[in-house]
């Protein structure tokens, strides 16, 4: 309801714009009466390219007639009797419009919600700037290229108001031309006149004729001036339309592909394209009234030939307009949503095409048919070369074809493609060391249409986004990799698919920040002292250095990145992270937007940090040794000696344990760990998270409970058993186990940390885990 009254404070050509989103489809009283209902639904919940929502939008669409219907009868009075019936009117009217393709309905009202929000927007900018406040540099843009359109419209009509004076002057030139033909005629016929009746007439003729022809030799100089003139001004017309054109589409355009690139790293989602849009018809709409204007021209030039360059300059003309709209509908193909940038083989994928200014040109009347293909970056460099790739592609793509359709609610012509399959791939021969997972393809979108009577003809291509094809999900990591790198670096322009083999540190620490934050969907994401972190794992050598001002002139390499495995180590630093990524988002994302995770320490780093606060405390860090896996660092006496308090680490934890036991509730089982560092109550931070105790036995079966101890710590649990009485055998829910010395488990690396390579058989661990409680975790002290 809040944006609705703030949508009828529109005022001008905003509130022209406000208007136009509305008629027959959708109309504006229906806007106005349901406005409270309509701005609580969750209309962008449903995903319109997916089949499966329609049921979702049918019950969006049987709500909306039940509320109309329910508005209808709450009417009274003579008015009320009149808008009854209005409102009836309309339940039926869009029933009758949308039952078939209730999605059309969600399409159509995201429009108008997307729409008004915009302009109701860009009027309180305006208001902030007549009140002196400086607008910011996005206004300050639009402003500029609204103002721009504006001197092109006048630019366009005036040249339209001349070039009706020299049609109206050459017509009446004709004309005189003409009679002065008449007249020529006339003075021929009086031959044949005796001369005494001859000589007058034909005085008068000839002077009459001089007149006449005195009168056309100034109108054929003034028709010259006319029509140079007038090519100067279409000249002047044609540079500003061309400039127009260059910022819209080599800025905003680009700028929102390049917003579009970073979006697939986890960057903010690229914006609507209903201003785009906007801009991009209202050029081809001058482009093609000014190509119109130059045609006319050009047919008046042929009509009555003068002597002089017109022929010439208005062939250069209409040369220049015509690759300017060429140049616009080709920039304006353009992939709306974008398909998967790790695409594996046999999977269905998605993606949506779309031309800004197919409604304008009216393409949709005769509907254009597109076809998606798949290339290597062999191909795409020899597409944008224009050398001929005919018949050439890298793979098979099932259901490839789809024909572009125009949706008159919102004005915009796209092809949904909605069930794409790569069903095989053709690789290249690789390069040194670059694997399949770094090999980069992208899908070729084409398609064919004619504008103006097929007047002009346009062979219209774009490129998806690279991607990285793979045949099996343990080829997921390397190829994120892949596509991260070249999102983040990616220059405008570039020749497919070329990035820069080494970047700075913060240019990289950005990119993994954005990823952090996108995957934990929060605005937390990776601190100063995180990156300090992950610096001193990306470059070992500089591991005494504690400032990031230290890592910001140093440089980062692709094989650093994720070719070369860490030292000491069987993986790479995108690997590590990746793989904390990965247990963050499925298993403790909340846990981290809580902050109670610290994750990026060192052992020696919590060894300091726990060893002046008290016993109990704890803190949760990455494990350095093992891909996706988390410790417990707490500081405790040490058993073995009186007096000497140690910090110990628990094995690391993985996703493997965290589908078995929740992180809380492991928490929860160890009784000695009292106080995440630096000194809350553990049940403060995770009491919210702990499973609920079991219920009561059902059928005479107790339900067992998996719980986890540390044999070098385990205290009598003060809290009673999770279970009630039963008349099944008594469960322990403890166990203990002889306690090994530090350091002698196996599983321990040198330095006291997990061993990926030695790890016990999971499904044995998770087989007696399930059969009884016991320890499911082991414990060594810092060594």
């Amino acid at each position: 309801m809040a944006m609705w009254i703030q949508a009828q404070q529109l005022q001008g050509d905003a509130l022209h714009q406000m208007q136009a989103l509305y008629g027959q489809h959708f109309p504006i009283e229906v806007r106005h009466y349901l406005a409270q209902w309509i701005e609580s639904q969750l209309w962008d919940s449903v995903e319109l390219d997916n089949p499966a929502e329609e049921a979702k939008a049918k019950h969006l669409l049987d709500s909306l007639m039940a509320e109309l219907q329910r508005k209808a009868q709450h009417q009274v009075g003579e008015d009320g009797f009149l808008l009854k019936i209005k409102l009836g009117h309309y339940a039926t009217q869009l029933k009758g419009t949308y039952d078939r393709c209730p999605l059309e309905l969600v399409r159509c009202i995201k429009h108008i919600l997307h729409s008004e929000q915009r302009l109701v927007q860009e009027a309180t900018n305006a208001s902030c700037g007549s009140a002196g406040q400086a607008l910011d540099s996005l206004s300050q843009r639009h402003q500029q290229i609204n103002q721009a359109f504006e001197e092109l419209r006048l630019a366009t009509q005036e040249s339209e108001n001349e070039l009706r004076k020299l049609q109206h002057s050459q017509e009446y030139f004709i004309i005189q031309y003409q009679e002065n033909h008449r007249i020529q005629a006339q003075i021929n016929s009086l031959a044949t006149l005796p001369l005494a009746e001859r000589t007058p007439r034909e005085t008068t003729l000839q002077s009459k004729r001089a007149t006449v022809e005195a009168w056309l030799t100034r109108e054929a100089s003034t028709l010259q001036k006319y029509r140079l003139d007038l090519s100067e001004q279409h000249q002047k017309t044609v540079n500003l339309l061309r400039k127009q054109q260059t910022l819209i589409l080599d800025e905003e355009l680009i700028q929102w592909k390049r917003r579009q690139q970073l979006a697939g790293n986890g960057g903010p989602a690229e914006g609507g394209l209903d201003v785009l849009q906007s801009w991009c018809e209202k050029l081809a709409d001058m482009i093609w009234q000014n190509r119109q204007q130059i045609r006319r021209c050009e047919h008046l030039t042929q009509q009555l030939p003068l002597p002089g360059p017109m022929e010439e300059l208005l062939s250069k003309l209409n040369s220049e307009i015509t690759d300017i709209i060429s140049a616009l509908v080709t920039s304006t193909f353009i992939i709306e949503k974008q398909p998967p940038q790790v695409l594996k083989t046999q999977t269905k994928f998605a993606a949506t095409v779309r031309l800004l200014v197919g409604g304008k040109l009216n393409v949709h009347m005769n509907p254009p048919q597109v076809k998606a293909v798949i290339v290597s970056e062999q191909q795409a460099k020899a597409l944008l070369k224009n050398e001929s790739t005919r018949n050439d592609s890298s793979g098979e793509i099932l259901n490839n074809n789809c024909v572009m359709e125009y949706h008159q609610a919102t004005g915009t012509l796209s092809a949904h493609f909605r069930n794409m399959s790569l069903k095989r791939i053709k690789r290249s021969d690789r390069r040194g060391a670059e694997s399949v997972t770094e090999e980069k393809f992208t899908v070729l979108f084409e398609s064919q249409f004619s504008v103006g009577g097929n007047e002009l003809v346009f062979h219209v291509k774009t490129l998806s986004l690279p991607v990285v094809v793979i045949v099996h999900g343990s080829q997921d990591n390397n190829a994120t990799a892949t596509v991260l790198w070249d999102n983040a670096f990616a220059e405008p322009g570039r020749v497919p698919f070329m990035v820069p083999d080494k970047v700075l540190w913060p240019q990289l620490c950005e990119a993994l920040d954005m990823k952090y934050k996108a995957e934990m969907h929060s605005g937390r994401g990776l601190a100063e002292d995180n990156l300090v972190f992950l610096a001193q794992k990306a470059f070992p050598s500089n591991n005494n250095n504690s400032n990031p001002e230290d890592y910001s002139s140093v440089t980062i390499s692709w094989s650093q990145f994720n070719r070369e495995s860490l030292p000491g180590r069987n993986f790479t630093f995108w690997q590590w992270f990746d793989g904390v990524v990965e247990l963050m988002k499925k298993h403790l994302k909340p846990h981290w937007n809580d902050g109670a995770i610290m994750g990026f320490v060192n052992k020696q780093q919590a060894q300091d940090m726990l060893l002046s606060k008290p016993n109990g405390t704890f803190l949760l860090r990455f494990s350095d040794s093992e891909i996706g896996g988390i410790t417990i660092a707490w500081v405790a006496e040490n058993p073995n000696k009186t007096g000497e308090r140690l910090v110990w680490n628990l094995l690391p934890y993985t996703t493997k344990d965290f589908s078995i036991r929740s992180l809380a509730d492991r928490i929860s089982d160890l009784n000695h760990l009292l106080f995440l560092y630096p000194d809350r109550p553990k049940d403060e931070v995770f009491a919210k998270y702990y499973t609920p105790p079991l219920s009561k036995a059902v059928d005479g079966y107790v339900k067992p409970q998996i719980k986890q101890v540390v044999p070098e710590f385990t205290t009598p649990n003060p809290e009673p058993v999770y279970m009630e009485q039963a008349a099944s055998p008594t469960i322990s829910n403890t166990t203990t186990f002889n306690i090994f010395p530090p350091m002698s488990d196996p599983m321990l690396d040198a330095d006291g940390d997990f061993d990926l390579d030695d790890t016990m058989d999971v499904a044995r661990h998770v087989e007696e885990l399930l059969r009884r409680p016991m320890v499911n975790q082991w414990s060594s002290p810092q060594s």
